[in-house]
């Protein structure tokens, strides 16, 4: 960081006016959040379509607005926008705006697409897979949910588009339960009657205080301290049987039907008694020591063919496989939370393989009076992309022997008639400090999920920046300059583009400038962290060394173009290198492509981002060639062109260099050196340039550059460069003339030799 402060106080005392332009652009590019858009799709609702028997919506009322519904003249329910509420923000930075209808009880009643931004499903997945999807959550009560006496229901996955479908069906979840905890929907309290005051609360109970006792396994297992799930093969095999997806039914799990699919235990080690039975009395005071004051913590252990932590534990840091829930709550815990455990202390405990203590984070609040599941993911491969999934719960109540009881505080006399309260809008008043972590953003979750990547990726950055840095003393040594190139270019298409999806576009050009517009919001951008982390990374670089920095190293399908004109070229396959003049009259169709689009964007951003399909980025790098024929296809024919045009596509269709182009000319430093007799009248460079970006005097072109640093490795050669090959002769030539004998000297002669190994220092031989 002190590093980072250093760069940018030389760039700022070098051009200060752009450090005060940026600075006027954001105070005023920043507009307060937009307002309430349900009045703009309501007039595309169909009453009887997002509620099943109603026949009239009526006018939006209150803050968020609601929409009440009627069959005839009787309310039967509300409509809302998911956006209006909560946060809905998807990977393409944009809100998927949702219409939800809920009757009067609370139960969810139909839900309704209206607008959404996604490029995963504008380009590979069928819409109708997503809405399947959702429709698991119509005729699911929320107000169990609400008041945290069920888990709240889960949407179908859908592979390949997994972050999307979370995103709408935890807005639609989390919308409705905010209506309900502020009273907006009509629901009546357990306990109470309509038109009735509301029953006086109960004595919450307590955890009995004291250091606890110490149990056996099956004392333990059996009062309820620790829960378990059996699953065999046959009952998993049955349950995705009646699930109705017949390619996972037709897809068992090997094995016979009564052997053990997974044996899962769950206690909650906070718990004095639980934790010093099943850890020991040292490894309980450690923990103890760890926790903050109202912190909990889990013991999960299990054993069988299915593993509950899953891969997703080793290669992001995330469990996949289970999750906790509470009070229409979840969590997913991450590696910083699990501490592997070898065995458990309790007499009489199974030997587990898996053993994990998971330390919940303070934010969630987990309360441990309070009945909580522990949800288990079974999936199973239905297809080469494709995944069936089924949840199984492990339901947790803390036996009575661990709680102290307040007696129930005498009833208040009742108003006779007390006067009709406005309803409260959602986020006002002390409701606000009752929901917690419900009200915690989504891509916050999402960022803790992606710690890892997100390391790996600043990891990555760290080390361009050094090369950048330090590329003199990089590029004097050929040959781990090119293993360093190929090293890196094969981690952007692997690790950064197919493996993590991090491919930046011209939609997130088009998509943030549309947002200054409309409504700026960060939330919009966070939900995809590593496309956030890249993009930062691009626009301090550019300020640097331009947009070859994004171009020629982070791009993973120009990686992929160069890596595979690599293989070309060792194969012998013929480069063509077009004549000048038509070569410099294409680079030009890049900026008109990105002219258009960006101007299309202005009228309609879903036709633009559909338009964006000149880019074959989400066909090669996001969907893996996995889609229709028309969209594969043009892609291999990019490709193939560029076995013989190096990197075709950069050079004169890519519209997202063009628009890193246009700020890249704000660069403050030329790190590029070059000789007084480049390109007059040595023409080398611009011949090997692979990209042919230095024009025939000499000049490197900023905005074609894609900073491969081929042309600073000829220029610290010795035997190839023509300006340092005259410089050795010279210098060689002084050497031998410095070592020839006057005439009549005695003594050894000193005969002067060059080896030929590419222009070696001479040799001075002996007599």
């Amino acid at each position: 960081m002190a590093c980072l402060g250093v760069l940018l106080f030389a760039v700022g005392a070098r051009c200060r006016w752009v450090v005060v332009l940026v600075t006027l652009l954001l105070s005023f590019a920043v507009p307060p959040a937009s307002a309430a858009r349900l009045s703009e799709f309501l007039p595309r609702v169909q009453p009887g379509e997002i509620f099943p028997g109603a026949d009239r919506i009526g006018p939006p009322q209150g803050d968020p607005p609601l929409a009440p519904v009627f069959a005839m003249d009787r309310l039967v329910g509300h409509v809302w926008l998911n956006t209006d509420v909560t946060d809905a923000t998807g990977y393409s930075g944009k809100p998927i705006a949702i219409v939800v209808a809920a009757d009067t009880d609370g139960v969810i009643r139909g839900i309704s697409l209206m607008e959404h931004h996604e490029p995963i499903v504008l380009i590979g997945i069928p819409q109708h897979r997503i809405i399947g999807a959702l429709n698991h959550l119509v005729g699911a009560a929320m107000g169990p949910v609400a008041r945290g006496e069920q888990r709240p229901p889960q949407a179908d996955i859908v592979s390949g588009a997994t972050v999307t479908v979370l995103v709408i069906a935890d807005s639609v979840v989390r919308s409705t339960v905010k209506l309900l905890r502020a009273g907006r929907l009509g629901v009546v309290p357990a306990g109470a009657t309509p038109g009735s005051a509301l029953p006086q609360v109960q004595a919450v109970p307590t955890l009995a205080p004291g250091p606890g006792e110490v149990h056996d396994w099956d004392s333990l297992l059996g009062d309820g301290s620790i829960r378990r799930l059996h699953l065999s093969i046959g009952e998993v095999n049955e349950a995705f049987a009646r699930s109705g997806n017949q390619a996972a039914a037709d897809n068992p799990e090997p094995g016979d039907p009564d052997d053990t699919f997974i044996d899962l235990y769950a206690a909650p080690v906070s718990v004095p008694t639980v934790g010093r039975s099943l850890l020991g009395e040292a490894a309980y005071e450690r923990l103890a020591s760890r926790l903050q004051p109202g912190q909990q913590a889990i013991l999960v252990a299990g054993e069988g063919a299915y593993s509950f932590k899953g891969s997703g534990y080793v290669r992001g840091g995330i469990f996949d496989r289970v999750q906790l829930v509470q009070d229409g709550r979840t969590l997913r815990f991450r590696d910083r939370d699990h501490t592997r455990l070898g065995d458990i202390a309790a007499a009489g405990a199974p030997r587990l393989p898996e053993i994990g203590l998971f330390i919940v984070p303070p934010d969630f609040g987990l309360d441990p009076v309070e009945p909580w599941q522990l949800q288990l993911l079974v999936q199973r491969a239905t297809g080469a992309r494709d995944k069936a999934f089924l949840t199984f719960e492990l339901g947790y109540r803390l036996p009575d022997q661990y709680l102290v009881r307040p007696p129930p505080p005498a009833l208040a006399p009742t108003p006779a008639a007390a006067p009709a309260q406005p309803s409260p809008s959602v986020g006002a008043g002390p409701e606000t400090a009752t929901q917690g972590p419900l009200d915690e953003p989504l891509w916050q979750r999402i960022w803790w999920s992606k710690t890892s990547d997100i390391g790996v990726t600043a990891f990555a950055l760290m080390i361009l920046t050094g090369i950048f840095f330090f590329q003199d003393q990089l590029v004097r040594r050929p040959k781990l300059y090119r293993w360093v190139r190929r090293g890196f270019l094969l981690w952007t298409l692997v690790w950064l583009g197919w493996y993590a999806n991090a491919q930046l576009s011209v939609v997130n050009v088009l998509t943030f400038t549309n947002s200054l517009l409309t409504g700026f919001n960060w939330d919009y951008f966070l939900t995809a962290p590593l496309i956030f982390v890249l993009w930062c990374g691009v626009a301090a670089a550019l300020i640097f060394w331009g947009r070859g920095v994004f171009c020629g190293w982070l791009c993973p399908f120009g990686a992929l173009q160069e890596l595979l004109a690599t293989v070309a070229q060792a194969l012998r396959v013929p480069q063509l290198t077009l004549p000048w003049g038509l070569h410099e009259r294409l680079w030009p169709i890049k900026y008109v492509i990105f002219l258009v689009l960006f101007g299309v964007s202005f009228h309609s951003i879903g036709m633009a981002e559909q338009m964006a399909e000149v880019e074959p980025f989400k066909t090669a790098i996001i969907l893996k060639f996995i889609r229709d024929w028309p969209f594969t296809l043009y892609a291999v024919a990019l490709l193939l062109a560029g076995l013989f045009v190096e990197r075709f596509f950069c050079r004169y269709l890519c519209p997202l260099g063009a628009a890193l182009a246009i700020p890249g000319r704000m660069r403050t430093f030329e790190w590029l050196k070059r000789w007084p007799e480049c390109g007059s009248p040595c023409q080398r460079c611009a011949r090997e340039c692979p990209v042919q970006s230095i024009h025939p005097e000499g000049n490197i072109n900023p905005n074609e550059c894609i900073y491969c640093m081929h042309c600073q490795e000829l220029y610290r050669a010795e035997d190839r460069c023509p300006h340092n090959i005259q410089r050795r002769l010279k210098r060689e030539k002084q050497i031998a003339m410095s070592a020839v004998p006057l005439p009549g000297a005695k003594g050894p002669k000193t005969i002067i030799t060059r080896t030929a190994a590419k222009g070696d220092v001479p040799t001075a031989l002996g007599q």
